[in-house]
């Protein structure tokens, strides 16, 4: 660990391994955003970031990292660099692939490297190294795993049938087709009917919403603040449900549905999707409504209120965060809750969204419509938990320390 911890060591191990990140994912980024080929080399990318570290070290200073800056972007226009570029891309392109290169690479790294030294560093210094470097690498790693899919879908949605036969793997976008681009989407919603099954998501996940509240305020509220026998038990078992695999309860729920005529109806998802959000809702807000003051309600009670009344004077106002949070969370399951739709539903006037993607999924409907419908199923949801994240975070967390 002695060893490990010397700066000569640390440093061109810590600048190897970025290089290997930023490589690839320079690499990637621009294959997909230009479809022109662009390969990263292993052992290069080893070797290249091994050797930036010292200017991009406290040591290089401002001068050491611009001329490693610039000693690696005449590396990558002579075709020895971390990446190699094509013989049909232009020197442009080149020369912008080790620009990026130099930015991705040397940036981060005077900031890992910013109180490691160049020889015997101390534990602090080694620590503060490692950790910002795993920090970097957990975020570029994560980010793309879920950006470059979403990028291919968005991409391939935006692309016409030849275009795909010509290069499957091609994700660049061309912009000279105008509003053609947008053509799969208009084709869903004009041949399709993807405008109703928009509406029929919506409506069913507020619906969802609406009876989950109903059912496990109250549930949770007795769970958090009465006393009756088996309250530990049913406090414990609320999750039980989940541990009992979805696809286990499809026949029981097709042949129960099918036998009382809620198959293929609009009031059978409304009646079976509470019963996969209602636990998971009762399990948060029970644990938020122990953290709420009791003496606010003892107070109420006090004063004449009845129990019923307490919980919506007093318990629901001071307990917007949570049901803020726990409708949103409630809401995206249903929202993209697929197996029992797909199970449930065969007339198309009645798909939910994501049973309506599903129909797509065929070889005589054009790939670049499957992705679209993707698109669409993906970005209000996502438009959604972003633009309220804030308070969701903030119902979640409300309830953790008892006050």
């Amino acid at each position: 660990m002695n060893t490990l911890r010397h700066g000569y060591v640390t440093g061109p191990l810590i600048g190897a391994l970025w290089m290997v990140i930023t490589g690839f994912t320079v690499a990637v980024v621009l294959s997909f955003s230009t479809g022109e080929p662009f390969r990263p080399v292993f052992w290069a990318c080893l070797v290249w970031g091994a050797l930036m570290w010292v200017p991009a070290s406290r040591r290089g200073g401002p001068i050491g990292a611009l001329i490693g800056g610039l000693v690696l972007l005449a590396a990558t226009l002579l075709g020895i660099g971390p990446v190699v570029v094509g013989a049909e891309v232009s020197g442009l392109t080149a020369a912008i692939t080790g620009l990026a290169l130099a930015l991705a690479t040397l940036v981060p790294l005077r900031h890992m490297l910013a109180e490691l030294p160049l020889g015997a560093a101390t534990r602090h210094a080694f620590e503060h190294a490692v950790i910002r470097f795993l920090t970097g690498a957990g975020y570029v790693i994560f980010k793309a795993l879920v950006a470059i899919p979403f990028y291919v879908m968005v991409m391939t949605s935006l692309k016409n049938q030849q275009q795909l036969v010509q290069n499957p793997l091609d994700f660049s976008i061309d912009l000279t087709r105008g509003w053609d681009l947008l053509s799969s989407y208009v084709e869903l919603f004009a041949e399709f009917g993807f405008g109703g099954y928009l509406w029929t998501s919506f409506y069913v996940s507020v619906l969802t919403v609406f009876i989950t509240l109903l059912f496990s305020v109250p549930g949770a509220y007795a769970v958090a603040r009465l006393r009756f026998t088996g309250r530990t038990v049913f406090s414990r078992s609320i999750l039980l449900i989940y541990m009992v695999p979805m696809i286990v309860l499809a026949l029981p729920i097709y042949i129960a549905f099918s036998m009382t005529g809620l198959r293929n109806t609009i009031t059978g998802i409304v009646m079976i999707y509470p019963v996969t959000t209602i636990p998971v809702a009762l399990y948060m807000l029970q644990g938020y409504f122990r953290g709420l003051p009791a003496e606010v309600e003892e107070a109420g009670l006090m004063d004449g209120l009845t129990r019923l009344r307490v919980i919506w004077k007093i318990t629901l106002p001071l307990s917007l965060p949570a049901l803020a949070s726990v409708s949103l969370y409630v809401f995206m399951i249903a929202w993209n809750e697929f197996l029992l739709a797909f199970m449930l539903l065969d007339d198309p006037s009645k798909f939910t969204l994501t049973r309506g993607v599903a129909m797509l999924n065929s070889s005589e409907i054009p790939r670049q419509h499957l992705m679209a419908g993707a698109v669409i199923a993906t970005v209000p949801i996502m438009a959604l938990f972003l633009g309220l994240e804030k308070f969701m975070t903030k119902g979640l967390t409300a309830g953790a320390v008892k006050g």
